[in-house]
């Protein structure tokens, strides 16, 4: 039998190669279970996206039904007037028509996760009308979904804020400072 000999040069490399098609192996577990949470965060992602169009869809077509599927039962609505309603009172409006939206433009939009909890802020347009009147124009908006895992991601929370054009703004500061400093 007939032993191999090593140079004491190439020794070392020989070593770390070897060590390393060792351990291949477990590296490429390790990156198994790094991709594993990226592409549940990519699936998630994907199913808020559908959820939240179809929250726009219902508001489009005044569903109630569709609505209903998917709001949380928990859910509150800031309105841009600062006005609280809670579900029922959100799909009532609509069933009575005394909240129509003709239009929604989402845009902007960002998404975070904290755990079972996503956040997404953007920017709307939209028209319509509301019990506070006609309405129209861009706002900021926070939306604040929910995951469980009897009904899936609903929609827990959302707020919406009117974009004020530069005289607007002006106008409103000078009406918040006036206010702030009445006796």
């Amino acid at each position: 039998m007939r032993l191999l000999t090593i140079h004491p040069i190439l020794a070392p490399a020989l070593l770390t190669a070897l060590l390393s098609l060792a351990s291949a192996p477990r590296l490429c577990a390790q990156s198994n279970l790094q991709a594993a949470p990226h592409e549940k965060r990519h699936e998630e992602r994907r199913q808020i996206e559908q959820v939240e169009e179809k929250w726009r869809q219902a508001i489009l077509h005044a569903d109630a039904a569709a609505l209903d599927s998917v709001l949380d039962e928990d859910y509150v609505g800031i309105t841009a007037a600062g006005i609280l309603r809670t579900k029922e009172q959100t799909l009532d409006a609509f069933r009575s028509g005394k909240l129509h939206i003709t239009s929604l433009e989402l845009s902007d939009r960002k998404l975070r996760f904290y755990g079972k909890t996503a956040l997404i802020t953007g920017r709307a347009e939209a028209s319509g009308t509301s019990p506070e009147g006609e309405m129209s124009g861009n706002y900021r908006y926070t939306q604040v979904y929910i995951f469980t895992a009897k009904s899936g991601w609903k929609l827990a929370s959302f707020e919406i804020n009117r974009i004020r054009e530069p005289k607007e703004r002006r106008e409103h500061d000078n009406e918040t400072i006036g206010y702030l400093w009445r006796d």
